[in-house]
């Protein structure tokens, strides 16, 4: 056999090697951040043969993960989602690394303020289905406000509304009382329930995502983690790809 049979993609080795999603590892390739063999690589279409190739991400040797981790993080209030933040602020990865041997990174993102659902893993190909914005998995939030939630609010989130040149628009949205919301996102822009809630003066007390597709919070507690079911990994993967279709 032509050892070329056994090349993969510089991007999915780096992805198999829980160094991030695949999305991700293309642009840590684009900054120059990736060896092979000693020599810098930023082209996408470079192959590596594993086992043979020496493939480094900042100085550092990686080879892909022997075990496939899948983890559902209560993400606290006040933590950060990045596997490190120059601020020195509080890292939500960092709960996880204390549980897990793995190199393990989240799939999507919570802003700092808000806390719930965070999905781990080191398995690029399943954060690059699951977390692509057209994955079209549900995400459902509770939202305490300062105000009571008006019905043009309810009725602009619901039809849909431009704000600042981006279109923002729910699921669904139902009212639990007078300032606490039930909201359903599927693609999920950066801060798009706040950004909503802001431009109608409106300001968020809490915010926690308590499912995240076929993945509920239920009684996890806060800063808690435990691993997915194999029935919920293959539920989120088949809900991404029937939504792709």
């Amino acid at each position: 056999m032509n050892l070329q049979d056994n090349s993969i993609r510089l991007q999915v080795y780096l992805a198999r090697a829980g160094i991030a999603s695949r999305r991700a590892c293309e642009d840590i390739i684009r900054s120059a951040r990736v060896t092979v063999n000693g020599t810098i690589v930023t082209e996408m279409g470079t192959k590596i043969i594993p086992g043979q190739d020496i493939v480094m991400v900042d100085g550092q040797n990686v080879q892909p993960e022997e075990v496939l981790r899948y983890v559902v993080l209560h993400k606290p209030s006040g933590y950060v989602c990045s596997l490190s933040d120059e601020k020195n602020r509080p890292v939500a990865a960092d709960l996880v690394r204390n549980r897990y041997p793995e190199r393990l990174y989240n799939i999507g993102r919570l802003d700092m303020y808000s806390s719930g659902i965070l999905l781990f893993t080191n398995d690029g190909e399943f954060a690059a289905i699951v977390g692509h914005p057209r994955s079209g998995i549900e995400k459902e939030y509770i939202v305490e406000a300062s105000l009571p939630f008006r019905d043009t609010v309810i009725d602009a989130f619901s039809r849909g509304i431009r704000i600042d040149g981006v279109f923002y628009k729910c699921k669904s949205i139902s009212r639990l009382s007078s300032r606490k919301m039930a909201i359903v996102l599927v693609e999920g822009k950066n801060r798009e329930i706040r950004r909503v809630l802001e431009h109608f003066n409106i300001r968020v007390k809490s915010l926690q995502r308590i499912r995240f597709g076929q993945v509920s919070l239920n009684d996890l507690p806060c800063a808690e983690m435990r691993d997915l079911t194999e029935t919920e990994i293959l539920a989120l993967k088949g809900s991404a790809h029937d939504n792709s279709n």
